[in-house]
């Protein structure tokens, strides 16, 4: 695989990701994003929350959004929810995920495990989130890059 974002993945691993991202949201009224950076110089929640204000995603009708955030060349990665998801989850249920996704990583299984995070935190948006008559898809699905 490339050591550059926008190439990290190829076209039909992008294609699962952001089919792992409609499936999680389907049930839901959660929104969760994908975004790809080459390098985060600094903590990578403060990056993560930098690439999260971008996107836009604390404009969540709900404040349900989740990011999953990646400087593919720092080898950093963070999980960062918004404050309506965050009162509802568990404590350590974003560190949970992480532990469970750098698992497959360390197995070069990049997609997989980007896969399972995604699909664990569309149950929990399920759980507290259901999917509603009149919801809409208020963010993208498409991975983002910086």
């Amino acid at each position: 695989m490339s050591k550059l974002a926008s190439t990290f993945f190829s076209k039909e691993e992008k294609q699962q990701i952001k089919q792992a991202i409609f499936d999680a949201e389907n049930a839901s009224s959660g929104e969760i994003r994908v975004h790809i950076e080459n390098k985060c110089n600094t903590e990578v929640l403060d990056c993560a929350a930098q690439a999260f204000a971008q996107l836009k995603m604390h404009k969540t009708a709900l404040r349900n959004g989740v990011l999953f955030y990646f400087a593919i060349q720092s080898k950093k990665f963070a999980i960062l929810g918004d404050i309506g998801i965050n009162q509802k989850v568990p404590e350590n249920f974003w560190d949970e995920i992480k532990e469970e996704m750098l698992e497959a990583f360390k197995n070069n299984d990049f997609v997989g495990g980007l896969s399972k995070g995604i699909i664990k935190a569309g149950q929990q948006l399920k759980t507290h989130f259901p999917h509603q008559k009149n919801d809409i898809n208020e963010l993208s699905d498409e991975i983002s890059f910086g």
